[in-house]
């Protein structure tokens, strides 16, 4: 079997927005779809897709205002992010896989299970929350994209909540493609992206969720607080927690355990 070969392309959402996507690994083998944090792309997933594509053919999109997906000026929502998922497994003639997703990807993946419960199988979410506020934080960070003429000073705060202090001062070379992304990220993607995490409350619905479960919490994470993952696990009935001592980035800063710990609970009988 080879893991090396990748095919990478677009679909056309119903609204005309471009959503960039890329499939490693075999094609006989289940997929697995990894959905990415705000202001990264797909590539944050670059160093799992050896461990994960022995075992599944890995999807991989960025999300609308990141990457190579086109950066439609406006609010977005996350019932529209998660169309965007259901479009992009529709055009791909994907009945139902496995879904991956941390922070941003982790709210598509909630939605996804909610709404479309039949897509999914199983469900891994990653330092992430059902609710993020107040409000009011994201309003700010929706002004300071806007205003932004470069993403410099953006990039760093973001680095730092998600990545420990050592890493950032060691220039770890597991940072730099993060930053070099973050540099690259548009300010109207991004603007767009805090309206849909601002607005995003699945607390009431959480209990909805049928798949069997997955949540991974960091125990130093200042953006999705473990106690964020610990409720979510609380509430989803068939869900299982593990925490691991990591900031934001879980599957960077501790990426031995956390693909040990996707591929174990994916493939558990």
């Amino acid at each position: 079997m080879s893991t090396s070969a990748s095919v990478s392309s677009h679909i056309l959402t119903g609204d005309g927005v471009r959503i960039a996507y890329r499939f490693d690994g075999d094609p006989g083998l289940p997929v697995l779809l990894l959905s990415n944090s705000i202001a990264t792309d797909l590539h944050m997933w670059d160093a799992q897709i050896p461990a994960l594509s022995r075992r599944f053919r890995v999807l991989r999109y960025d999300a609308r205002g990141h990457g190579a997906s086109d950066a439609p000026a406006g609010a977005y929502s996350l019932d529209r992010l998660g169309r965007d998922v259901l479009e992009l497994l529709d055009a791909l003639r994907l009945d139902r896989v496995h879904f991956l997703g941390l922070s941003l990807g982790g709210f598509v993946g909630q939605w996804l299970a909610v709404r479309a419960p039949e897509r999914i199988d199983r469900l891994v979410l990653s330092n992430t929350s059902a609710h993020l506020g107040p409000a009011a934080v994201f309003d700010e960070r929706i002004r300071e994209a806007e205003a932004a003429t470069d993403m410099r000073a953006i990039a760093e705060q973001f680095l730092r909540n998600w990545f420990p202090e050592a890493m950032l001062e060691a220039r770890d070379p597991r940072v730099e493609p993060f930053r070099s992304a973050l540099l690259k990220q548009s300010a109207t993607g991004l603007a767009g992206s805090f309206a849909a995490v601002r607005d995003a409350d699945l607390r009431r619905t959480l209990g909805l969720i049928a798949a069997p479960t997955l949540v991974i919490a960091g125990e130093f994470d200042p953006v999705a607080l473990p106690e964020h993952g610990r409720a979510i696990a609380a509430v989803v009935p068939c869900a299982r927690l593990i925490t691991l001592p990591v900031v934001h980035m879980a599957n960077v800063e501790s990426a031995d355990a956390f693909e040990q710990a996707v591929v174990d609970f994916l493939t558990a009988a």
